[in-house]
């Protein structure tokens, strides 16, 4: 009799997650060939997640008690529809969990926690040359807008 494979769990991060949790947005940010600066990830992460200053939601994919993905979103306006929507910050998963269903029902987390809120629609982005991301968003519903994404420093924060 062979048993069936552990089924993956997608659930809350708690503060016990963050070394691992780290290490997967480390992951997330080389595969998009950017840098993250791990110490300042362990000394700030925790107070938006979990602090008297929380502002993101994080839910973490895993199977037999190792994370094998993350997904990041916090609440955000829109001035043109007067209305608060969720944005999906970041949503990876290791290279040997895809393929599998496992990001379309982060995807559902996220909108199940969107509809929650009471917010109307998720937003996101991923680097033009993600093609396989961007055919998995339109698999799961989603359509590309037509932006250009800008970005401005104002402060240092440190890198690797």
């Amino acid at each position: 009799m062979t048993s069936s494979p552990v089924p993956y769990e997608i659930r809350t991060a708690v503060p016990d997650d963050l070394p691992r949790l780290i290490d997967l947005i480390a992951d997330h940010a080389d595969f998009e060939r950017q840098k993250v600066n791990r110490a300042h990830l362990a000394e700030n992460l925790p107070r938006y997640l979990f602090g008297a200053d929380a502002r993101l939601s994080v839910m973490v994919a895993g199977r037999g008690g190792e994370l094998v993905g993350y997904g990041a979103a916090s609440i955000e306006f829109s001035t043109w529809k007067a209305a608060c929507f969720l944005h999906l910050d970041c949503l990876y998963l290791a290279p040997q969990s895809r393929g599998a269903g496992l990001g379309a029902r982060m995807l559902v987390a996220f909108e199940n926690l969107a509809r929650q809120q009471n917010l109307g629609w998720m937003e996101w982005q991923t680097p033009d040359w993600n093609i396989d991301a961007a055919r998995f968003y339109e698999r799961n519903g989603a359509r590309a807008l037509p932006k250009l994404r800008f970005a401005k420093t104002l402060s240092h924060i440190p890198s690797r």
